[in-house]
């Protein structure tokens, strides 16, 4: 687990600017919030810092969590967006506040890192991080993902680059889950698996 920020980088979090998320620190501390995977750097001039969405849920929180990890498991002590098959989790209102927030800094995180502040297409943290970007569309808009108990939508990676593969229980899951990822800005198309016959989608970040 990644150690916590200090007191002071605690303090520049919580002074972040709270509709843009805009930092104000030292380069060192800046670069530090940068490795914790709480801060980014915007790429055009003057390059300043913005949280990223696990800064904007640390702010949110009394203890500051380890920056997110596409791999860690769903007992993490950070947000993970469920990609479906895990154990069940905790749900009610409190994972709806997460899902929310989670998606509500990944806007934000496309919106500072355009130039047009557009926010219909994914980021550069999407295209890294294709199954948790994807699941999280997915949870967000309300899908819910398989686990032991109940089935649901499954997302997983693929040979393909920029493609995630997206499995769900029947017809009308998987039609429902094409039009979320359509509209929160992925190349969708459906196939069928050569072997099962299953119906499948196939998505990917839309560039333009």
């Amino acid at each position: 687990m990644t150690r916590p920020p200090t007191a002071a980088q605690r303090r520049i979090i919580d002074a972040a600017d709270p509709g843009t998320g805009r930092l104000r620190g030292t380069p060192a501390q800046l670069a530090a919030l940068v490795r914790h995977g709480l801060a980014f750097r915007h790429p055009r001039p003057p390059h300043d810092h913005f949280l990223t969405p696990a800064g904007h849920r640390a702010r949110e929180a009394a203890d500051v969590p380890a920056p997110e990890a596409p791999d860690a498991g769903a007992g993490a002590e950070v947000f993970v967006a469920r990609v479906g098959g895990e154990p069940a989790g905790p749900a009610g209102p409190a994972r709806l506040r997460e899902v929310r927030s989670a998606w509500q800094g990944l806007l934000e995180l496309r919106r500072m890192t355009r130039p047009d502040g557009a926010v219909d297409r994914p980021c550069d943290w999407e295209r890294t991080h294709l199954v948790r970007a994807a699941a999280l569309a997915l949870e967000a808009a309300g899908h819910r993902p398989a686990d032991e108990e109940r089935d649901g939508y499954r997302v997983r990676a693929t040979p393909q680059p920029e493609a995630v593969a997206v499995h769900a229980p029947d017809a009308g899951f998987l039609r429902a889950a094409a039009g979320t990822l359509t509209e929160a800005g992925w190349q969708v198309g459906e196939y069928t698996e050569p072997r099962t016959r299953a119906r499948y989608l196939l998505a990917s970040p839309r560039r333009t």
